[in-house]
């Protein structure tokens, strides 16, 4: 019958169902909003903010020039790419990044972990930045985050040390300018270090020391100040700590200067970075074939050289990116499907503009924290300062000192060497600490990638050795003359604990055990195989005169017990005291013992 009533649905419509909320929070206009981040931020700005966001841009672009040119020194492509790579995301990040801390660029990681397939030709880096964003924008798009939780904090940190000490140990050969190969690995470059250490050069060496030792001071110059410091004092703390965040540019600089000075005299004791092409890239569509040694592959052939191990970039970029933003977020929450798209975006179309993968960067984020930055214009004035350096002065970065370089990025290594969660975990969690070591030992003997595939591996069988040797609590205590044994379940018991569970059951009820409770209290979910396992183990040990009492199980558990033996519903009890179940069975049992022993006597 029809109704005029407008509360009334029409037939088949779901007002409330799922499928409509979903569109209603898609297609919302706060729903795009949030997907548009500069569309929140940038309405409610303030002339105030600009000083602010200018002088962190600035710092962090003086920062970003020398480490770009040196990450893609590392990765192997032109020095170019690295300046690139610092302008077209930090650009895209400022419209659909959500956290105003976050400087998008390259980054050492990343750059080790490309250098491989470079080496075969440097297409295939600007092919990784287009698949990367293709990946990452679909994970985002998906919401698919949660997926990054499989990955622990051991694994992370056993990574990042692995990929520090492979690019550290790369940098060897510039540092020292010895012959061969600088390593895909860090066993390699370690053993070509020893192989060439004949071909050391003098000056490179003096040079290269002499940067990480200025870069060490700096990195440690303080001047400390209180309220009752002179305005002089005060001017000057505030000027030696913008210098030690430039340290960086100011080393580079300084160390390129002194080149120039002395080619001018036609003296040349250092290896330097040489000519570099400025002004804008080609834009256009990422190559989807390349020649390598002569033979030409198409983008199948491409996609095969990468692999599966070409994965590890797209799922390297996205845990750097969203660990650094929850680092610097504080108290506020992090839209990880958010940071996900903006990274997706920010090598998407990056990719067309002649760039290698780029993440969020640790050492330049910190920077722009410490700078003040306000808002994601900071990006925005940091991709201005490179963009202004690779057009109009480009031609001065041919002076710069490979050493010089290499110094800025074995001092940039140290800082992400986490020692300390070496102690933290030997001292909490040794099987933790096995996983850790497990991802740095074949990251920095194999290669990061395997690195981080070992380390998963060795956690995802730590969490199933766990699901199958549950921990299970045991308290021994009387109730009048009775001997009681209490075992407390603990979380999700699955299907691989069944045996396990029923032995430990069988093992720790004593021949003096009266009455066995089996405490649920802190149980959250059961298997029907673990189910079916214990009710068997309760059946065989009251065969043998040891009764039991179900206590305190969830409504869900107790009905999946029933449904499997409905006999036992009358051994289900709850209550905050187990003592009067307890001597309530005691008199069932001897009431039934009586009984028997009427019957067959």
């Amino acid at each position: 019958m029809a109704t005029d009533d407008p509360r009334t649905p029409l037939l088949g419509s779901t007002p409330n169902g799922r499928i409509q909320r979903a569109a209603v929070k898609l297609c919302g206009l706060e729903s795009w909003r949030r997907r548009v981040p500069i569309t929140v931020w940038l309405p409610t700005y303030k002339l105030e903010y600009l000083l602010r966001d200018a002088i962190a841009g600035i710092t962090v672009g003086l920062t970003s020039i020398p480490q770009g040119i040196a990450y893609a020194i590392v990765a192997g492509v032109p020095p170019q790419v690295g300046l690139y790579s610092s302008i077209f995301p930090g650009i895209v990040y400022a419209i659909f990044g959500s956290c105003k801390d976050v400087t998008v660029g390259p980054t050492a990681i990343l750059a080790a972990l490309l250098a491989k397939y470079v080496a075969k030709s440097v297409d295939f880096a600007y092919l990784a930045a287009f698949l990367s964003g293709c990946i990452i924008l679909l994970l985002g798009v998906l919401q698919l985050g949660f997926l990054l939780d499989f990955i622990s904090k051991p694994v992370i940190s056993g990574f990042t040390t692995a990929a520090a000490l492979q690019i550290a140990a790369a940098q060897l050969k510039s540092l020292f300018r010895i012959s061969g190969s600088s390593g895909d690995t860090f066993i390699d470059a370690i053993a070509n270090f020893f192989k060439h250490i004949k071909t050391i050069q003098l000056w490179d060496t003096v040079l290269g020391i002499s940067c990480i030792i200025a870069l060490l001071l700096l990195k440690k110059s303080a001047l400390k100040t209180s309220a009752s410091s002179s305005r002089c004092r005060r001017r000057l703390s505030c000027l030696l700590l913008y210098t030690v965040r430039a340290r960086n540019a100011l080393v580079v600089f300084a160390a390129a200067i002194l080149a120039a000075v002395l080619h001018a005299y036609h003296i040349t004791p250092f290896a330097l970075t040489g000519k570099i092409e400025g002004g804008l890239p080609k834009f256009g569509p990422p190559p989807f074939s390349t020649v390598v040694n002569g033979t030409h592959l198409t983008f199948p052939g491409m996609l095969a050289t990468l692999g599966a191990e070409g994965l590890v970039m797209p799922l390297v970029a996205v845990l750097e990116s969203i660990a650094i933003a929850k680092a610097f977020a504080g108290s506020k929450p992090v839209d990880a499907t958010q940071e996900m798209i903006a990274i997706g975006a920010c090598n998407l179309v990056s990719s067309f503009c002649q760039s290698m993968p780029a993440t969020g960067s640790f050492t330049r984020t910190a920077l722009n924290h410490a700078s003040g930055v306000v808002s994601p214009a900071g990006s925005l004035f940091k991709a201005s300062v490179v963009l202004l350096a690779v057009t109009l002065l480009a031609r001065w970065f041919y002076f710069i000192p490979r050493a010089t370089l290499a110094a800025v990025i074995m001092v940039a290594m140290i800082s992400i060497i986490e020692l300390k969660i070496v102690k933290l975990l030997w001292k909490n969690s040794k099987i933790e600490l096995l996983v850790y070591l497990i991802t740095v030992v074949v990251g920095a003997a194999a290669g990061l990638e395997y690195g981080i595939l070992a380390g998963a591996a060795a956690d995802a069988a730590r969490a199933l050795a766990a699901a199958a040797r549950p921990q299970l609590h045991t308290h021994v205590f009387k109730v009048g003359n009775l001997d009681c044994l209490s075992i407390t379940l603990v979380g999700t018991l699955s299907y691989g604990s069944a045996q396990y569970l029923g032995s430990q059951v069988r093992s720790r009820v004593s021949p003096r055990t009266s009455i066995l409770v089996l405490d649920a209290r802190q149980l959250h979910s059961m298997d029907i195989g673990v189910a079916e396992n214990l009710i068997t183990v309760l059946e065989d040990l009251e065969e043998k005169q040891h009764w039991f009492l179900l206590w305190n199980f969830p409504d869900r558990l107790r009905r999946l017990v029933e449904d499997l033996r409905p006999t036992l519903a009358a051994r289900f009890v709850s209550g905050p005291s187990i003592d009067q179940h307890i001597l309530g069975l005691d008199i069932d049992r001897r009431e039934y013992n009586n009984t028997f022993n009427q019957i067959f006597n």
